[in-house]
């Protein structure tokens, strides 16, 4: 049976991820699509004061609601993402994420 997936932000939704915080709006496996999940993932440079390296296990694309990343892809350019800013990133690509401000933003795999 198909479903439709709707939420309104809200910071007490939000739970641990691997770095930071998530509110989902479409979890993996929802609705028999592992592949397809969504939300809004919520990390500040104090949770990550470091860069970190993080492949891309499945494509993603962001939309930087608030806040400011830069994204180094090996063999590729560094994206600069603040506020406004989108990127699609495809399975395999390798990357390194820098946490430059608190950041929220919009995510989907796929």
């Amino acid at each position: 049976m198909s479903q439709v997936f709707h939420a309104t932000f809200d910071p007490a939704a939000f739970e641990p991820f691997a770095l930071g915080s998530v509110q989902w709006l479409r979890r993996p496996g929802d609705n028999g699509n592992e592949s397809l999940s969504g939300g809004i993932w919520k990390v500040t440079p104090e949770e990550a004061p470091q860069p970190f390296d993080l492949p891309i296990d499945q494509d993603e694309t962001i939309y930087i609601v608030s806040g400011h990343l830069r994204i180094d892809v090996k063999g590729g350019e560094t994206l600069d993402l603040g506020q406004g800013s989108m990127a699609s990133l495809s399975q395999g690509a390798m990357t390194r994420w820098s946490v430059l401000e608190p950041t929220v933003e919009f995510f989907v795999y796929s």
